[in-house]
């Protein structure tokens, strides 16, 4: 099994996005002794924005113009991708939706002619479906009878993924940090459990 381990947290170790992707893969290496761990840190090494050639490209499905430039880091991260028999995101929520450095991963890897065909129905992802464990933190909470913002987040991840044919996807999350160390230690005890419950 190859895992790809996609860390968006620009807080590092400290990040609670980070602690909960990382408690996932754990949980996934339990069960398959002997995986490939690749891991992507977004938040500590981030990518480049698009840059005119790739808009170029994909405007005008085009062919780029050199292998210099964010087409070969869509090359790179898309291949990373497609190498995946198992993908583990961990972000947080920037401004109840998903941060910068994620969607520049994703702006990579949503690629016409590549990740995703374009036809009289639509758009129709070219990617394999495989399990994609998402782990959002947020400071506030956006799900249950106690949320307080939207969440633009979630649904945008499985429409964008689902685009390139990712639609196997599961959700954890660390809910309501911002409310101090007694908030953070129930909302690990709740995702511990459904961590547990999910793996089991």
């Amino acid at each position: 099994m190859n895992i790809l381990h996609v860390n968006c947290s620009p807080r590092g170790q400290a990040g609670e996005s980070r602690r909960l992707s990382t408690k996932i893969v754990e949980h996934l290496l339990k069960s398959a002794a002997g995986a490939t761990l690749v891991h992507r840190d977004l938040g500590g090494s981030p990518i480049a924005h698009i840059d005119g050639n790739y808009a170029h490209v994909q405007h005008r499905l085009a062919p780029a113009a050199g292998e210099d430039g964010t087409m070969c880091t869509s090359d790179v991260l898309i291949r990373e991708l497609d190498a995946a028999d198992v993908v583990v995101i961990g972000t947080p929520m920037h401004n109840v939706a998903v941060p910068s450095v994620l969607k520049a991963w994703i702006d990579h890897i949503v690629r016409a002619g590549r990740t995703f065909s374009v036809g009289p129905q639509g758009k129709v992802g070219l990617l394999r479906d495989r399990p994609v464990f998402i782990g959002v933190a947020s400071g506030g909470k956006f799900s249950g009878p106690r949320a307080r913002q939207p969440d633009f987040l979630t649904p945008y991840l499985k429409f964008i993924l689902g685009t390139i044919g990712l639609r196997n996807l599961t959700f954890f999350s660390v809910e309501g940090t911002g409310g101090g160390p007694d908030a953070v230690r129930e909302a690990w005890g709740r995702t511990d459990l459904a961590l547990r419950a999910h793996f089991r």
